[in-house]
């Protein structure tokens, strides 16, 4: 489903390494009125992250984003999602490596897959990194909601390690260069 029923939310599912980082950050958007953390983009119904993290079932993990468009544009969603993440490495995010971490963008609507290719277009364009991208745009099929305890992670779970190490710098870089996008 691509739009709310009262017309004005939309929803987006992202991918871009672990969807504890991504969610962190999104939960903290203006605009933005839930963020689940799930999987898609794979062949096998309702995976475990047992599952998804032994890479034969296809999926990566990502967050589905639903935002109001009159607060928050899509390429805004999208400028964070390039800024927090590396959509230059392959199938890895700093330490964590396996298609599961993949940099995807799963579209829910022709508009939201055209400003993503254009999106990656001005940036592969602008040479603000060494090597292209290779977020994979691709629409979205099915997305499972993952298990309970990985939802707000970040937000129950500050000082466990992963956190401290990863999380927070993503959440502090979207925090200093996106200051005017917090809620």
């Amino acid at each position: 489903m691509s739009t709310i029923e009262n017309g004005r939310e939309e929803i987006i599912t992202l991918g871009g390494g672990c969807f504890w980082c991504l969610e962190a950050v999104f939960d903290e958007m203006r605009g933005v009125t839930d963020v689940l953390s799930g999987y898609a983009g794979g062949h096998v119904p309702n995976p475990t992250y047992r599952q998804v993290c032994s890479e034969t079932t296809g999926h990566a993990e990502v967050v589905q984003v639903k935002f109001n468009p009159a607060e928050i544009t899509l390429e805004e969603l999208l400028s964070v999602f390039f800024t927090v993440h590396d959509p230059t490495t392959l199938n890895r995010q700093g330490a964590d490596v396996g298609t599961q971490y993949r940099s995807v963008i799963f579209y829910h609507n022709e508009q939201q897959r055209e400003t993503a290719v254009r999106l990656i277009n001005e940036l592969n364009e602008a040479h603000i990194w060494d090597n292209p991208i290779v977020t994979e745009v691709t629409p979205i099929d099915h997305f499972y909601v993952a298990e309970e305890y990985h939802q707000n992670y970040y937000v129950n779970n500050p000082g466990q390690g992963y956190c401290r190490v990863v999380v927070a710098p993503k959440v502090a870089k979207f925090r200093q260069k996106f200051n005017h996008l917090q809620k």
